[in-house]
């Protein structure tokens, strides 16, 4: 009876050992990518991106980035960004960027040159840094997650961050390969997301430095 009952005993802790392992290389898989192209200050830059989106999301604040996503997630694909233009505020955005170094700034966005179709007035338009640490960032990613890497290299072809409602598609259709609770992939979402609000916000002339 003692045997059978340390027999248990022995197998419990073992289980939890290989839990503990589990959620041990989970946590640093979630962050290898992050410290392989991004410096510590960039690391906690990159944080507070994705906070602030989960902020400006989230009607409730106490909600965790899974919840407050995936309650809007059936607006964005009946709706397309329009959702996004609801609820972030364009003004607090740019003092996000203000609070974050510019080394960050530039290794994810860069501007270029766009014409208003109404106006013809010609505007800046933020769009993806090339060959930027950020977009090294998600070919690494890209490297374990067929979704990320067809992500990765339609927005690489484009130089763009899709308008198309693509992506909402694709984390609606693979929730595995789009984990919300992964926060390399929340980061995905925030830059994503962040990035057609401004270039459907910014009414800034272009200006040939």
């Amino acid at each position: 009876m003692l045997w059978i009952i340390m027999k248990k005993a022995i197998i419990l802790i073992i289980g939890v050992a290989i839990l503990q392992v589990s959620f041990s290389c989970k946590a640093q898989y979630s962050a290898t990518e992050l410290k392989d192209n991004f410096s510590t200050e960039q690391i906690f830059d990159l944080n507070r991106i994705t906070d602030f989106f989960k902020n400006q999301i989230c009607d409730n604040k106490n909600s965790d980035f899974k919840s407050c996503f995936s309650k809007i997630l059936p607006e964005l694909l009946e709706n397309g960004w329009q959702t996004i233009l609801e609820k972030v505020d364009f003004e607090k955005q740019k003092e996000l960027y203000n609070s974050i170094s510019k080394s960050t700034f530039n290794e994810i966005w860069e501007f270029g040159k766009a014409t208003h179709p109404k106006t013809g007035l010609e505007l800046k338009s933020i769009g993806l840094k090339y060959n930027g640490k950020y977009q090294k960032y998600l070919t690494e990613l890209g490297k374990d997650n067929a979704e990320i890497k067809e992500y990765v290299e339609n927005l690489i072809a484009a130089g763009d961050f899709e308008s198309m409602g693509l992506l909402q598609q694709r984390i609606y259709k693979n929730p595995n390969d789009f984990n919300l609770n992964n926060p390399n992939i929340q980061l995905l979402i925030a830059i994503h997301y962040l990035s057609q609000n401004d270039q459907e916000k910014r009414r800034d002339k272009w200006t040939t430095e």
